[in-house]
């Protein structure tokens, strides 16, 4: 049997997995797109149930809301071609499909590497997908509520002390969200990644405390590349947060690594 005859099997597998999670994503994007999100009274509570409609679907719901609660008061958000508004609200579609499927996206990729993984490194992927879940909600709130409106108040008030009226494009601006929303959804699984990797044995937790001072060099030259300024200012929102993930993510490896040894 040759080696292609060997490694056909795995990329007709590896299609599959890929397939479904691809599936998942779009029918949460397509739904996301088609239904909006209309208000009901039911006992003095307010619940929403969707509703076709298109034109006013989910999508431009979440756009409405970012607009008023990131867009500075001095700053005009326009569409200047035809069809940005519906891409934009594609973007944000999408990225709510990711973070839906992210539990079925991962039991496809550990059921994928199931055949080359021990029981326990299997367990151990398992165990991690509600805290992965949580860890990446818990980033973007964070970019959300804290960095992202503080970035753009910081960057466009040099054009308001300059007397300029600001517009920014919709693409751009859906844009720049999703990129830090998923800067900061990934960014917060770094002591989760870290923890994963210990338990299954690929390392031990000296390890993360040896490489410390690359791993802020290398989080510092992240957040510098990541920001879409060059004041140095709005790099560490995203530095310090890491910084502070990565000694949560030694400090859990080390305390584990000690109760393995006591047991």
């Amino acid at each position: 049997m040759s080696e292609l005859d060997n490694v056909y099997p795995h990329l007709q597998e590896l299609r599959k997995r890929v397939i479904r999670s691809v599936i998942s994503v779009l029918i949460i994007t397509v739904f996301i797109l088609t239904f909006h999100a209309t208000p009901v009274d039911v006992m003095g509570v307010t619940l929403y149930y969707p509703y076709p409609e298109p034109l006013d679907n989910m999508a431009a719901q979440f756009t409405n809301v970012m607009k008023n609660e990131l867009v500075p008061e001095s700053v005009q958000l326009i569409q200047t071609a035809p069809g940005q508004a519906f891409f934009a609200q594609v973007y944000i579609a999408a990225l709510i499909g990711i973070v839906v499927s992210i539990p079925i996206i991962i039991r496809e990729f550990i059921a994928f590497l199931k055949p080359a993984l021990k029981e326990r490194e299997v367990h151990v992927g398992r165990s991690i997908t509600i805290p992965a879940i949580g860890l990446f909600i818990t980033g973007c709130i964070f970019s959300y509520t804290t960095v992202i409106p503080f970035i753009l108040e910081f960057l466009y008030k040099y054009g308001e002390s300059a007397g300029l009226v600001t517009f920014l494009n919709i693409m751009d601006f859906v844009t720049f969200v999703l990129q830090f929303l998923l800067a900061f959804g990934i960014s917060f699984q770094l002591p989760l990644v870290m923890h994963a990797v210990s338990l299954s044995g690929l390392t031990d937790a000296k390890f993360w405390r040896r490489n410390l001072r690359y791993a802020i060099i290398a989080i510092i030259v992240f957040g510098a590349v990541i920001t879409p300024d060059g004041s140095g200012v709005t790099m560490w929102f995203i530095s310090l947060p890491m910084i502070a993930l990565y000694f949560a993510g030694m400090i859990i490896a080390e305390r584990q690594e000690r109760q393995t040894l006591k047991t």
